[in-house]
């Protein structure tokens, strides 16, 4: 009777006949006089077991099991994940837009925040990808320094290649004092876009990092001094603007209240919120959209997926 041993070093003689000879189960059952079911067998326990992994190199290419099981461990309506490379956020923006443009119904009203990941996006989404949809801002982008912001530019060019319209939300995301935020959102023009905002059926909108690098710094909304006593207070990220912690809640309750834009719990009600995130910065902010229900479709790249599930994974044995 054949050892333990002898089957694994059968297996591994199998696949390589079989991979790297190209020699048919047939052939192959012939040379080590075996049947071909058996050999069958054995290629399939070769990648069952890791022996044989097989990737598929397209910069469109997918991970769908492991996109399954982030649907069945997380209760996501979907989840789009793609492989590591040099050029792992470009492929996350690309199935962004791939996603969006075969996203059915198409959505007659697109609620989009802004950011660097939302600029790629809209770089990567076809013309064409959809007939007349209204694209609005959901957050205040209004730049506050020198440098030329996207928010306006993302939004436009996202409605423009839908042969849509965008509406903008004329507001800079943070502001200085609650009374403000209250007065401007008080206005007919703001508190249209906000209505519209609100009544959108799907979202597009990345998450921030907690650190020097973020957008909202180089917006000039905040100093690196203020996000270190943001994340001193629990932050791990901002979605839409807004900075939140592990639980999913406001690390900031008074600079929540100063914020423009939509309120996350309308996240939690939409018929499609889709998260567009990659890097491992962004991982902690992941874990906290993700768990806490402030999407239900998540695309992103392979290591970020993978870390959610084995954290998931170690939870659920303790």
């Amino acid at each position: 009777m054949p050892t333990r041993e002898d089957t694994e070093l059968l297996t591994v003689r199998i696949a390589e006949l079989y991979y790297d000879e190209n020699k048919t189960q047939d052939e192959i059952g012939a040379l080590l006089g075996v049947t071909r079911w058996k050999v069958g067998r054995l290629l399939t326990q070769a990648r069952e077991r890791g022996i044989v992994r097989i990737e598929i190199v397209h910069p469109r290419a997918r991970r769908l099991g492991v996109e399954r099981e982030l649907k069945e461990r997380f209760h996501l309506v979907d989840a789009v994940v793609v492989p590591m490379g040099d050029d792992t956020k470009a492929r996350v923006a690309t199935a962004a837009a791939d996603y969006l443009t075969a996203l059915r119904p198409v959505p007659r009203t697109l609620g989009i925040s802004w950011g660097r990941t939302l600029d790629d996006v809209a770089d990567r989404l076809p013309n064409g990808w959809a007939r007349g949809t209204t694209v609005v801002q959901i957050n205040g982008g209004v730049s506050l320094n020198q440098r030329p912001g996207t928010a306006a530019t993302t939004a436009a060019r996202i409605a423009h290649k839908a042969g849509g319209e965008a509406v903008l939300l004329p507001s800079p995301a943070i502001l200085e004092r609650l009374e403000t935020r209250l007065a401007i959102e008080a206005d007919r023009t703001v508190a249209g876009v906000l209505e519209l905002a609100a009544s959108a059926s799907v979202y597009l909108y990345s998450a921030g990092v907690a650190d020097g690098s973020s957008v909202l710094i180089d917006s000039g909304y905040l100093t690196p001094d203020d996000v270190t006593e943001l994340v001193r207070k629990g932050a791990v990220g901002d979605v839409l603007g807004r900075y939140i912690d592990a639980n999913g809640n406001p690390a900031d309750p008074g600079l929540d209240e100063r914020t423009v834009g939509l309120e996350l719990d309308r996240l939690r009600r939409a018929d499609a919120a889709i998260l567009v995130v990659s890097g491992e910065a962004k991982i902690p902010v992941t874990r906290a959209v993700v768990t806490n229900g402030l999407c239900n479709v998540l695309v992103t790249d392979e290591n970020t997926a993978r870390t959610l599930l084995e954290e998931r994974a170690l939870m659920e044995e303790l």
